[in-house]
């Protein structure tokens, strides 16, 4: 369907000027920071907001469009120029809008039963649905399909509506997460999975191994059909900071098929909190090594706090380059552990915005103490996990331009 004229001029006129925000200075300067950081060079340490307030937000956003695909785009560009102005952290905005490619994979075959709250951010309660008796085979292996067709329709929108403004790109997949026991514990339940890892470890390793065949196996297929983008530009890696390297793709790259070893990767294992060292390498790292070592980089860690694992996870991931640091983690030890040999992810607490009266004064205390404890590291700062501000977005702006300012104290 034509977009109409109206809408392609709104839009025409967003894009001017997010053109004209990525050919400032800054956002050069900000693409070589994190290329610097990704070098494990000393830099400051990196800043990034990942608003997920939206929800209560909305209201800061005033669509014009009409027309639904054009509305789409333009939720897009509104919400990024929101951002560059109200929350000028070091994202990096380009003068390119991507057109993802249609892909489709199958599932694996088994289906959780899950009874899910009204409330937006409530707690589900999955119920097992794997029993003792079962076997891995449940497991069907993935089949991907690709919608060239609507691929190339959308691309060929996008095209007559940036024409001359912004670079339109096909973008296959850049972001990977492995994370096979977090799923596990939606089937077999959390409780049954850790009597398991005592009672019966041959068969939860026979499980844990049939879903890494199957993460294999899809990223196989992704790199056979030419369905892999690179991911060392202004994407996140992982749960982690931006993916600019000079060090990826690599050397024989042919520069237009992009293969795993071409690309960051990301593994996690949230649910083994109170998991020893010794089982997380024996009931997650076996398997995660073998998924990261087909990338050319990797990150690890999300919510889970790892500083006292970090001597199994390095010896595990040779190529690892970013751990995350959570708000549950000890920075310190963390520190200890990382040195200047990787890239620490830095995640404040994010419950600082929810709390009634706004308190920047708290908020910029707790970043000093925690960069404090960080001297000598490689940092990236990450307010991520931010579900609300109390309909204040004010509050995200007061820390963006409070964690600029004291980030540059900590300059290396």
């Amino acid at each position: 369907m034509a977009i109409p004229e109206r809408d392609k001029a709104i839009l025409r006129d967003l894009a001017n000027r997010l053109a004209e925000i990525a050919s400032l200075p800054s956002q050069h300067e900000k693409i070589e920071l994190w290329r610097r950081l990704n070098r494990l060079e000393p830099v400051r340490p990196m800043v990034l907001l990942l608003n997920d307030t939206w929800h209560e937000n909305k209201d800061e956003i005033e669509l014009k469009c009409e027309d639904e695909f054009a509305r789409q785009q333009e939720w897009q560009l509104r919400t990024r120029l929101y951002h560059f102005e109200h929350m000028p952290d070091d994202h990096v905005y380009e003068a390119k809008v991507y057109c993802p490619i249609a892909i489709k994979v199958s599932g694996y075959g088994i289906d959780a039963d899950v009874e899910r709250p009204e409330h937006e951010f409530g707690a589900a309660r999955f119920k097992p649905v794997i029993n003792d008796c079962d076997d891995p085979s449940m497991i069907k292996m993935p089949e991907v399909m690709v919608d060239w067709e609507a691929t190339d329709r959308t691309y060929e929108q996008l095209c007559e509506i940036y024409d001359g403004i912004l670079a339109v790109e096909r973008r296959g997949v850049v972001g990977h997460w492995f994370a096979i026991i977090d799923q596990f514990i939606q089937w077999r339940g959390i409780e049954n999975t850790f009597i398991d890892m005592i009672e019966r470890p041959e068969w939860l390793h026979s499980w844990f191994q049939r879903m890494t065949d199957w993460h294999l196996s899809l990223l196989e297929q992704y790199e056979r059909l030419g369905l892999l983008s690179l991911n060392n530009g202004a994407n996140y890696v992982g749960p982690g900071g931006l993916g600019f390297t000079d060090e990826l793709p690599q050397p024989d790259f042919d520069g237009t098929h992009v293969r795993a070893k071409d690309q960051w990767g990301h593994a996690t294992t949230q649910i083994f909190v109170d998991v020893s060292p010794e089982m997380h390498d024996e009931f997650a790292l076996r398997y995660e090594r073998q998924f990261l070592s087909r990338f050319g980089l990797a990150s690890y860690g999300c919510c889970e706090p790892l500083h006292h694992k970090l001597d199994v996870i390095k010896r595990a991931i040779p190529n690892l380059r970013r751990v995350s640091v959570s708000p549950w983690a000890d920075v310190g030890k963390a520190a200890e552990g990382l040195g200047n040999k990787y890239i620490m992810s830095l995640k404040p607490n994010p419950s600082i915005f929810s709390i009634e009266h706004w308190d920047i004064a708290l908020a910029e205390r707790k970043l000093r103490e925690a960069l404090e404890k960080a001297r000598g590291c490689v940092v990236e700062v990450l307010m991520k996990d931010l579900h609300t501000c109390r309909r204040q977005p004010q509050r995200m702006w007061e820390w963006v331009r409070m964690a600029m300012r004291v980030v540059e104290e900590f300059a290396s």
